[in-house]
């Protein structure tokens, strides 16, 4: 009885947060700031950047192209490799895992150099198991990086700083969200791709800042965009060769080398961790699985709204 009274408790708790969430969440999905940033040197041919995933790649919850993450880090990614960077956003709110595979057909017909992807929340609260979710994102970056595409994923956030969440089921979400995340790092880094922990970054952070959520308290605002986009900025840059020699070499010393389950969840917990293959003795495998190095580096700058648009050769709106 007491555990059908506790199933009930959680069904009803599941329901009014999401009543309460879907009440002030925005109907319409931002500009998508799709387009050129950055003038670059001569005629040089643009680094394609796809961004893939769910609500949280789209930026809802703004209302400037700007002030969403694909548009920030682009700018950010054109002044760092000197050279223009074509933004193509083909993420799409309320997305699951399921549904990334028209998304890579789009990405794919971009040619991209550079892939980022968001994905997760909503795995979460449909309650998809994830070994289902991890393989359909695990095929979606194998699908990318065959075809010579760089692949980030940002792991499912802690949904467990979800203020219309009550206890227990706040409890609940953030220990789902940190098994998903974990998950998502052993696919993902198997697949040919790194991930960054969202999770750990936007918990603490949000938890203790309510301002960087929007109005319908389940999306991030312009700032916690920002705070997201600057974690992700240094994976981003160092998978395409343009992150600053001088940062890096601080940092190789630094990264601990794990198997890649352990390194999961170690990054589960951790803020900003980003973790990626890695070789020991010239193996990339090693009796306990895959070897993978776990990386902590400093949030970067990034270009304001307003520099963005001066940085683009669209409007952005």
């Amino acid at each position: 009885m007491a555990g059908a009274g506790l199933l009930g408790l959680l069904r009803l708790q599941a329901r009014a947060a999401r009543r309460r969430v879907e009440a002030r969440t925005s109907r319409q999905d931002p500009p998508s700031g799709d387009g050129v940033y950055g003038r670059g040197r001569g005629r040089v041919r643009p680094l394609v950047f796809t961004v893939l995933g769910d609500s949280s790649a789209v930026g809802l919850g703004v209302e400037r192209a700007g002030e969403t993450p694909g548009v920030l880090l682009a700018a950010a990614l054109a002044e760092l490799a000197e050279r223009p960077v074509r933004l193509v956003r083909v993420a799409v709110s309320g997305a699951e895992s399921c549904e990334l595979d028209p998304q890579v057909d789009r990405a794919l017909a971009e040619r991209p150099d550079l892939a980022l992807v968001m994905i997760g929340a909503n795995d979460v609260t449909t309650r998809t198991r994830p070994a289902v979710s991890v393989a359909h994102l695990a095929d979606a970056v194998r699908r990318l990086r065959e075809a010579g595409a760089q692949v980030v994923v940002g792991t499912c956030p802690d949904l467990g700083t979800i203020r219309p969440i009550g206890q227990p089921l706040r409890l609940l979400a953030r220990r789902w969200s940190r098994q998903l995340a974990a998950a998502q790092t052993i696919a993902v880094v198997e697949a040919g791709g790194r991930t960054v922990s969202l999770g750990s970054v936007l918990g603490p952070s949000f938890a203790q800042d309510r301002s960087l959520f929007s109005v319908d308290e389940f999306h991030p605002s312009a700032a916690g965009y920002a705070s997201a986009a600057a974690v992700l900025l240094p994976a981003l840059a160092d998978s395409v060769g343009v992150w600053p020699a001088r940062d890096e070499r601080r940092l190789r010393g630094r990264g601990r080398v794990r198997p890649v389950a352990r390194a999961a969840a170690r990054a589960a917990g951790r803020p900003g961790t980003e973790v990626r293959a890695t070789e020991v003795r010239g193996s990339v495998t090693g009796p306990l699985g895959t070897w993978a190095r776990l990386l902590r580096r400093r949030p970067s700058d990034l270009p304001t709204p307003e520099e963005v648009t001066q940085a683009a050769e669209i409007p952005v709106g």
